[in-house]
Parts: structure tokens; C-alpha cells; sequence
């Protein structure tokens, strides 16, 4: 029999314990909300930074303890009862209030309720698949078993082309091992970038030891009944492993959702600017959830986000939205990703630009693209070059922009060049 719930008045619900969650509730908090909340986390551990478990934690240079955003202490002042290695397993809920049971068994009433469910990692979903020797990276849990794994490994295949897969592969190479990464596509980290800033990244790897297979699909792992030896491609090709790392995107957690017959589709929960679910009344956000973005405007519809500073950002208006301040989420995106030695720094979306401006040398892993939709500055890549980074940044923040004739030329600060922008990239 589920425990009851005693507390005198239901509160706010907040499923799912990762960036969105934290970041949700230390808004409330900001935004003067004083109503109990309940926070639960599917993992033992209570929040922390997930950005270095694939690149600083994995090389050794974090502990455990400094991931951890907050201690105990920290909730307790802010009225907020912390549950970890939990998980919501039923919910039904009104327009007034609502009833969750745990799997632990314990019976949450609240008033307010917010997904912040986040997202799994995909497995490889072929022949060999299980053997031990074959990794995922998304929680501590995940890190903490690679890390040795990667210590002892002689030859590592990484499969998928994307930031995690790549940012593994730098450490590897880092720490030694032979690295192969299998990207099924035409080109690497091909959903996020320009093809400019793919090629570059590719060549940077590659100057680096790590050999890079594109259009290869891995069709089984091969071993000896217990660990990983191989890789093997559809095409015939067998590349040795004892150690594969599988990189190969992430599926948003929706069962919350669908138990409450929210509007879900394959991308995550469908939410509107406010962060407001189909409902009207429960709000979603970071990994888990889908929804308007500016800097996509008439080009690719709907769109989920996995970056830190999206989840905090979404999470601030899913907050807002709950305290009856609503205010539309209109923040830049902004991505950074650490592979080895080399730093890439991304602001906007460059999805549907028609025109692009390098600047610098891509070869000496010293340049930035300035990407362009109907003569609009939409995004920034930067390897090396920090100052246009945060010039765009600043750009797209302030509804400004860079003439991409005048942005030609490299020998110009781009922090000179800003005009106001006569097009606004706003909800």
C-alpha cells in the first residue's frame, strides 16, 4: 500500500532530477514561489553537471563530489524534499490537482506539476550488442564504469559521429588507445553543423591519430562469447575493439506524458513558447520536451534541444509559467563542446541558412562561420577564434546584426561591425 502523503497542502511535482529539474526549481525559488516541492530522480545521485562526464571526469580530473550541484542542506532551506532512486510510475491529474505513486510506493499529492524527464541513451541495437566491453555514456554511472575501460583499452571503436562519440574519442586518443569512429552519415556531428565546421572537425581528428569512417554502418559486434573484439560493418570490414563506445543519439523519456495523454510525438513532449504541455496546465521542459524555437522560424518546424544552456533556459520559463508570470522562451542557443585539446563554441542555429561566412583558417583549427538565413545572421561556429563567438552571441541577444560582406574580411573585429538588425528572430 502506497504511503500516504501528509503534508497539508499539495505542492509542485517535479519529475526528473537532472539540469531542467535543478534548474526549475532553483527559479521557483528566484521567482518567490514558497510552495512545497517534491523533486524525483530516477538516480542514486542527487543532481550534477553532466558536460565533464564526457571529457574532464572520463580523463580523471573530477571527482564525484564536485559534479554535485547542491548538498542537502541546500534543499532543505528551500522547502524542497529531494527523492533519488525513485521514479514516477503513475499519475492522474486535473485541472486543480493531481495524485503520482512512486516506484518506491510513496503517494505524492501536488497541485503543479512539471516534466523534466530528460532523455536515454539509444543502444546499438545489433548482433553483440550487450557483450561486456560495449558502452553508453549518459549518467555517472555510465562514466564511472568507461573511465577504467578506457584506461585498459588497446583499440576502441566509437559508433556515432556526434558530440558525445566524439568527445570519447578525444579522451581516448588523450589516454592513448587506437580510436575508430563509425559515423553512418555523409559527415561528422551532420544534424548540428555546417558542413564547413564538419570538415574541419573531421580533419582535426584525423591530424590527431583517429581514424574516421564515414557512410559505415555497424552491423554486429563480434566476440568471444563474453567481451567485445570487434566491430564488423555491413560492408565486411572487422575492426578490431576490446573496448566500443556507442554514440548514437538519445531518445526523450515521454511516459509521464503519455500516462497523462499529453500531446507526444517521436521528438519528445509537444510544448508552446511557455513551456505549457497540451493540457494547458502541466509544463516540460529540457531533453524531454519539443517545441518553438525562434532561430528556427519557417524552416524546420518544432525542435528538441540537448544542450545545458537550453535546459536551464526552458526551465526558467517553465517556472515562470507555474507562478503565473509567464514569460516566452526566446534564449539563444548556445553549445560548446571540449574534444581533446580542441574547443568548438556554437551560438543560434544554422538550420536552413542560405549563405555562410568563414572567417580565418579552418586548417589551422583557427576560424568561425557566420551562417545567414535571407540575409539574416541566424548562427556562430568557432574553433579557436572565442572573440567572434561571443560578437554573434551578443548579435542574436541583442537583435543585431553583421553585414556578411563586411564579415568577409578577418582582419575586422566583428565587435565593429554590429548594426542593428531591421528582422528579429522573436516568438
Amino acid at each position: 500500500m502506497a504511503a500516504p502523503d501528509t503534508r497539508a497542502e499539495p505542492g509542485i511535482l517535479v519529475v526528473g532530477a537532472g539540469q531542467a529539474g535543478i534548474s526549475l526549481v532553483t527559479a521557483l525559488r528566484d521567482l518567490g514561489d514558497t510552495a512545497p516541492v517534491v523533486l524525483v530522480g530516477e538516480e542514486p545521485e542527487p543532481p550534477y553537471e553532466r558536460p565533464p562526464l564526457s571529457k574532464s571526469y572520463l580523463r580523471g580530473e573530477h571527482d564525484r563530489d564536485s559534479l554535485v550541484f547542491h548538498d542537502a542542506t541546500w534543499f532543505a532551506a528551500r522547502g524542497v524534499e529531494l527523492l533519488t532512486h525513485d521514479a514516477v510510475v503513475d499519475v492522474e491529474r486535473d485541472a486543480d490537482c493531481g495524485h503520482a505513486t512512486t516506484a518506491s510506493g510513496r503517494s505524492i499529492r501536488f497541485a503543479r506539476l512539471a516534466l523534466t524527464t530528460g532523455a536515454t541513451r539509444r543502444s546499438l541495437a545489433v548482433e553483440g550488442g550487450d557483450l561486456d566491453g560495449v558502452h553508453t555514456l549518459r549518467s555517472v554511472a555510465d562514466a564511472d564504469r568507461l573511465a577504467p575501460a578506457l584506461r585498459a583499452a588497446a583499440h576502441v571503436v566509437v559508433v556515432g559521429g556526434g558530440f558525445i562519440g566524439l568527445e570519447v574519442a578525444a579522451v581516448a586518443r588523450q589516454l592513448g588507445a587506437g580510436v575508430t569512429v563509425v559515423e553512418q552519415g555523409e559527415r561528422l556531428l551532420g544534424r548540428a553543423v555546417t558542413t564547413t565546421l564538419s570538415d574541419a572537425v573531421r580533419a582535426a581528428h584525423e591530424r590527431r591519430g583517429t581514424r574516421i569512417l564515414l557512410g559505415g554502418n555497424a552491423v554486429r559486434v563480434v566476440g568471444d562469447g563474453v567481451r567485445a573484439t570487434a566491430v564488423e560493418l555491413a560492408d565486411g570490414t572487422t575492426l578490431p575493439a576490446d573496448l566500443v563506445v556507442v554514440g548514437v543519439g538519445a531518445v526523450p523519456r515521454t511516459e509521464v506524458a503519455r500516462r497523462l495523454g499529453l500531446e507526444v510525438e517521436a521528438r519528445g513532449i509537444v510544448v508552446d513558447a511557455w513551456a505549457r504541455t497540451s493540457d494547458g496546465v502541466t509544463v516540460a521542459a529540457g531533453d524531454c520536451a519539443v517545441g518553438p524555437n525562434p532561430f528556427t522560424r519557417g524552416t524546420s518546424g518544432p525542435t528538441r534541444l540537448e544542450s545545458v544552456p537550453h535546459a536551464t533556459d526552458q526551465a526558467r520559463a517553465a517556472a515562470a509559467t507555474l507562478v503565473g508570470r509567464p514569460a516566452a522562451y526566446a534564449s539563444v542557443p548556445w553549445f560548446w563542446s571540449d574534444q581533446g585539446d580542441l574547443r568548438l563554441q556554437l551560438a543560434g542555429l544554422p538550420h536552413g541558412a542560405d549563405e555562410h561566412v568563414v572567417r580565418g583558417d579552418p586548417a589551422a583549427e583557427r576560424f568561425s562561420v557566420l551562417s545567414y538565413r535571407d540575409g539574416l545572421l541566424v548562427a556562430v561556429e568557432a574553433v579557436g577564434s572565442t572573440a567572434d563567438y561571443l560578437a554573434v552571441k551578443r548579435a542574436l541577444e541583442k537583435g543585431m546584426t553583421i553585414d556578411a560582406g563586411a564579415a568577409a574580411d578577418a582582419s575586422v573585429p566583428l565587435k565593429r561591425l554590429l548594426t542593428r538588425s531591421t528582422d528579429t528572430l522573436s516568438p
